[in-house]
Order: structure tokens, then C-alpha cells, then sequence
């Protein structure tokens, strides 16, 4: 109550101080929020790819839904090689002919043979409600959703939910894996296959036979294999292929996080800068004006330590209210933002307790530091020359 009170003293200086923290802490809080969405995307993307080699044709360039398809019969060219453990061809088709836009999970259409893996995904899929697919569901049209994408369509167990005009029943709703199954339907191989061909050209979708093409092929590494040197063997046997590793994925988004991440880092660096300038500010007039209230704890006993503490005590809390205040208004965007965007799958920030406790500290010590150096040149006052300050 004692701090509250001397800071009330000057409540428009005080308030003005506040209000640079707050502003810098809601920055770094939004920014944070936003840079945690991305690393989380990105790292889904690098576990998805952690012992498998993605094969596509040669003409795909890029990460994402490559429209172009490859030869059905390079699976089993693949399948010969050495360290090679699994080959699960697959297709990928968006959910509809827009962009995927913003920094959300992309909604897809996934189609593979069930087990075709041979129990090697990095991530084991559970169906919160129905089932999961199976081999046997090869020539129908069933379905099973990702959380988001069955909420987002209203999908229940049962019905037939359209994908891309074609209507599927839908067997199983998953589990959240706060990942990129969360917005994605998964479909028998060979109805994905239908799909997929609607989505090319049409004279090249005239010469090509739906069970004979793929948009990637998945290639599970063997224990022991490297993945890297198999996606060098594939390359050097199969032609018109390229092939992708964790590596290659961790290259190529790794320039996009590295600017987010620079961002944060100087938004960091700016409300460092505003804010303590302004709590410096605050507290050497805030000095001046007690001068002569200094010189009379000084005369009566007060060490200079217990002065010190005092001041530094004064701008930790000045940091930490902005802090607090600074946090509250940047959760609250973020809220509104991830609400607004929810009906169209587009989440764009993840606040998380980490980036909370992060924002309140960084605050909280901003102020104590910025507040060192004005109580350290208050606790040095001589208390005679203090006593006669006017």
C-alpha cells in the first residue's frame, strides 16, 4: 500500500509510464502469440517428416499440395531398394480451390490404403467417435475428420459430409492433435484418386487412369537407415522424382521463422528501450521532488540500501502493472482475432502460459532495472545538502 501510495502521488506521470509498458508488453504478447502458432506449425511439419522421404515428380517445387501427379508404379521401384521398410503412395488434395492463407493448418483431403505404413506414422491417430479406416474401405466413399474440420462442417457419425461436391459418410471423427490431422479429411486411396484427377487439367486428366497415379509417395526408412542417404538412393535410381527429408522441411520454412523471430526479438528490444526510458524518467524526478524527503530518512538513520530498495521497489511495481495491464489487452486480441477467424479454420495465434509468465517478468524487471540508477544516485545524496534543497 505504501508503494501504491507514492506512486499516486503522480498519477499523470505515473499513468503515462504505465501506459508506454503496456503498449509494449501488448506488442510483444501479440507477436509472441503469433511467433508460437508458427514454430508450432512448423514443428508438426518437421515431425510429420522425421524418418520418411517424400517422393513426388520432379516438376514439384516447394512445400505444400503439389497438383501434380506421379506414376503409380514407382512405389514398387522404391519398394526394391535397400532401407526401405514402407511405401505408402498417397494423394493430397485441397479441401477447396482457395489459398490457405494466414498461418492455420491447411484443409486437405489425405487418401492412402490403411496400414500401408506398416504401423511406422510418427503420430498414431485415435477416433474420438466411429472408427478409423481400414483396408477393406478401399472402392467407397467414407471419411474420417480431423476435430476442426468435423466441427467446422457440423459432421456427425453417419452422415455424408461433401468433399469438394462429392458426398463421403462419415465412419470416424479424430481425436484433437492440435496438429495438421485436426483439419483434414482422410479418404480411401482410390476415391482421393477420383478427386485428385478432377483437380488437373482436363487434357491431362483424359490420359491418365485414377488407379494409376499418386501425388506423393511416402517412404519409411528403415531402423538404422539414414534418411537423408536414402533420399539420395531414390533420387539417383527413380527419375523425374524429388524427394524431401525433415531436413530439407527444417531449410526451407526455417528463413520464415527466423524473421518472426527477429520481429520478437525487436519488439523486445523497443519496449525495452520506450519503457525504460520512461521509468527512468519517472523515477529521477520522482528523486528530485523527494529530495528533501530522502534527506530526512537519510538524517534519521535509513541506510542507503534500505533507499535503494525502496525506489527500485517502486519501479518494479510500475513495471509490473504495465506488464500485467499490458498482458490483459493483448490476450484479449488475441481472443477476438483466433474467434474471428475459427469458422474458417484460420488460427493465428496460440497465447500460452510460458509467453504470460514471460511478458509479466520481462516487465516487472524492466522496471527494476530502469529504476537502479535513480536510486542509486538518490541513496548517494548527502542528507545535509538534501535537508536544504528547495
Amino acid at each position: 500500500m505504501t508503494l501504491l501510495r507514492e506512486l499516486g502521488r503522480r498519477k499523470l506521470r505515473t499513468s503515462l509510464t504505465v501506459l508506454g509498458i503496456t503498449i509494449g508488453i501488448w506488442a510483444l504478447v501479440v507477436f509472441s502469440s503469433m511467433a508460437n502458432k508458427i514454430n508450432s506449425f512448423v514443428a508438426s511439419g518437421s515431425d510429420y517428416y522425421v524418418g520418411k522421404v517424400i517422393v513426388s515428380d520432379g516438376s514439384s517445387t516447394g512445400i505444400g499440395l503439389g497438383l501434380v501427379p506421379i506414376d503409380l508404379a514407382i512405389a514398387d521401384q522404391i519398394s526394391a531398394l535397400s532401407g526401405v521398410a514402407a511405401v505408402d503412395p498417397q494423394v493430397q488434395v485441397p479441401y477447396e480451390d482457395v489459398g490457405f492463407g494466414g498461418f492455420s493448418m491447411p484443409r486437405i483431403i489425405v487418401g492412402a490404403v490403411a496400414g500401408a505404413d506398416n504401423g511406422r506414422a510418427s503420430l498414431e491417430l485415435q477416433p474420438a467417435l466411429g472408427r478409423a479406416l481400414t483396408a477393406d474401405d478401399e472402392g467407397s466413399r467414407v471419411a474420417v475428420l480431423g476435430s476442426d474440420l468435423a466441427r467446422e462442417l457440423g459432421a456427425a457419425i453417419g452422415e455424408d459430409t461433401l468433399l469438394r461436391g462429392v458426398p463421403f459418410e462419415v465412419v470416424g471423427i479424430l481425436q484433437p492433435t492440435l496438429s495438421a490431422p485436426d483439419t483434414t479429411a482422410m479418404v480411401p486411396l482410390s476415391a482421393a484418386q477420383e478427386l485428385f484427377l478432377e483437380t488437373l487439367p482436363p487434357q491431362l486428366a483424359s490420359a491418365l487412369q485414377p488407379s494409376g497415379v499418386a501425388s506423393q509417395i511416402v517412404v519409411h526408412a528403415d531402423d538404422g537407415t539414414d534418411a537423408a542417404a536414402l533420399a539420395d538412393r531414390i533420387e539417383a535410381t527413380v527419375e523425374h522424382v524429388t524427394t524431401m527429408t525433415s531436413a530439407d522441411f527444417d531449410q526451407q520454412v526455417g528463413s520464415t521463422t527466423l524473421i518472426f523471430n527477429a520481429i520478437i526479438i525487436g519488439v523486445a528490444v523497443i519496449s525495452l528501450v520506450v519503457g525504460g526510458l520512461s521509468v527512468i524518467n519517472t523515477m529521477a524526478m520522482s528523486v528530485t521532488e523527494r529530495t528533501r524527503e530522502i534527506g530526512i530518512k537519510r538524517a534519521i538513520g535509513g541506510s542507503r540500501r534500505r533507499i535503494i530498495h525502496e525506489l527500485v521497489a517502486e519501479a518494479a511495481l510500475i513495471g509490473l502493472i504495465g506488464g500485467v495491464i499490458g498482458l490483459g489487452l493483448g490476450a484479449i486480441v488475441v481472443l477476438l482475432a483466433n474467434e474471428a477467424g475459427r469458422p474458417a479454420g484460420t488460427i493465428l495465434f496460440d497465447l500460452t502460459p510460458g509467453t504470460a509468465l514471460f511478458a509479466v517478468a520481462f516487465s516487472t524487471i524492466l522496471g527494476m532495472a530502469a529504476g537502479v540508477v535513480p536510486a542509486w544516485n538518490a541513496a548517494r545524496l548527502d542528507p545535509v545538502a538534501a535537508l536544504r534543497y528547495e
